[in-house]
């Protein structure tokens, strides 16, 4: 627990009366979430057999970071977008041939799975028949040992609705018991084409967890089409994908900060090249460490349409001076 989150649960009283004095008073200044990282490298092609001609999008890794799930389109999948998956021995190795997760996949579109923090839990879209509407969150949950998957089971018609929900991304906070999930939707009573809403539960047990009807973050939607996000773990950091303006491309990705997991996201901002280019670039996942992104673009010297790339930051030590151009990440 982080000491400002640790100060506002022992002295709720004395926050509300007096917050600015107390905090001011007895918490030390706290570096911000855009400083404690250096800028992105530049982009990396993860080739193949990650990439092909195909749409090959929307990677999700372990906590390991040994496998990787992600959708594509290419050949022998069931239909449509699939959900694919692909293993490797140690980080410094190559990536195995993927294999469809023919259990979760149908001959309808299947894509952008998300794990929770566990891994034990998959959230993915699909608009298979069986739903609320034109698009659905659904679950699976994995087999003993991790290897497997059950057969998708849809999240109801409280957290899903007559409209298309997609785009999961999974953040769990410890302190607060706190579970949420961000996606997209275009349902009525937004902001653009698609937004950004949420939905929480306290329940500890997943698998039978009983969600919240989702509630529009309008900090992080705008007019423009707002879907994928991923928020970094300890729930300072949130990557958003939009095509609002202001951006590099078509898609891009941007970013929003807090300094603490209960305040409001920040405005978000575009952080530029070499992350984001005049193609689209979307669909961003983090590593665990915080410090490697993944993500789609249809940037040249790919394989093919969309592809996997991936991009490198180092964490800033403790009283590093941060070089003025990286002040924007």
């Amino acid at each position: 627990m982080n000491p400002l989150t640790q100060f506002k649960k022992i002295l709720v009283l004395p926050l509300l009366i007096a917050p600015a004095l107390v905090v001011v008073a007895a918490v030390p200044a706290i570096a911000t979430p855009s400083a404690e990282f250096g800028a992105w490298s530049a982009p990396i092609n993860v080739g193949p057999p990650l990439n092909t001609q195909s749409n090959d999008t929307y990677p999700i890794l372990t906590a390991d970071g040994l496998t990787i799930y992600f959708t594509s389109d290419r050949p022998g999948g069931l239909g449509g977008d699939d959900l694919w998956v692909s293993r490797r021995e140690s980080t410094d190795s190559p990536w195995g041939e993927p294999e469809n997760l023919t259990i979760l996949n149908s001959p309808f579109n299947d894509s952008l799975s998300v794990l929770s923090t566990s891994g034990n839990i998959m959230y993915f879209h699909s608009d298979r028949p069986g739903g609320c509407g034109a698009g659905d969150l659904w679950m699976s949950r994995a087999t003993p040992g991790g290897d497997a998957w059950t057969a998708p089971v849809n999240m109801g018609c409280v957290v899903n609705t007559g409209f298309t929900e997609i785009a999961p991304a999974f953040y769990a906070n410890d302190d607060l018991g706190l579970s949420t999930i961000y996606f997209g939707s275009n349902r009525p009573g937004g902001i653009g084409d698609f937004d950004i809403y949420q939905t929480t539960t306290t329940d500890e047990d997943l698998e039978s967890a009983v969600w919240s009807p989702g509630v529009l973050v309008p900090e992080l939607s705008s007019p423009g089409r707002d879907t994928r996000t991923f928020v970094r773990r300890d729930g300072r950091e949130v990557f958003i994908t939009s095509n609002r303006t202001g951006g590099v491309g078509g898609l891009d990705i941007w970013v929003a900060t807090r300094e603490d997991p209960s305040d409001l996201w920040s405005t978000p901002v575009n952080p530029g090249p070499p992350l984001n280019s005049a193609a689209d670039d979307g669909s961003p996942a983090l590593s665990r460490d915080g410090r490697t992104l993944y993500f789609f673009s249809t940037r040249p010297g790919g394989s093919g349409l969309r592809d996997i790339w991936f991009t490198v930051r180092e964490r800033v030590r403790p009283g590093q001076k941060i070089d003025p151009r990286q002040e924007r990440q």
